[in-house]
């Protein structure tokens, strides 16, 4: 019936899901891009989830990121384990 009780599983995946549960998912195959299909086979392959996080870069307060040297100096002065820029890995 209409009056039944929804039951809600809590998101495994937080910061992704909106308080109504969706999230505004973006596939990608090897075909469309293959460097970005590749890197999320990795991390699928070290973490188990084939997904990341697709938001802006900069930390709060701070102007969006617009350079590789923007995006290096707000990797190291943040939170962040791993930054990826074209064919590099920068690692803490």
């Amino acid at each position: 019936s209409l009056k039944e009780k929804r039951t809600f599983v809590k998101s495994a995946f937080p910061a992704i899901t909106h308080i109504d549960y969706s999230a505004r998912v973006q596939t990608v195959n090897e075909k469309q891009n293959k460097k970005l299909y590749n890197l999320l086979k990795a991390f699928e392959q070290f973490s188990g989830h084939a997904m990341l996080v697709n938001t802006s870069f900069n930390q709060k307060g701070a102007p969006i990121v617009c350079s590789p040297e923007d995006a290096y100096a707000c990797f190291l002065n943040s939170g962040m384990d791993v930054l990826v820029m074209g064919d590099f890995v920068y690692l803490k």
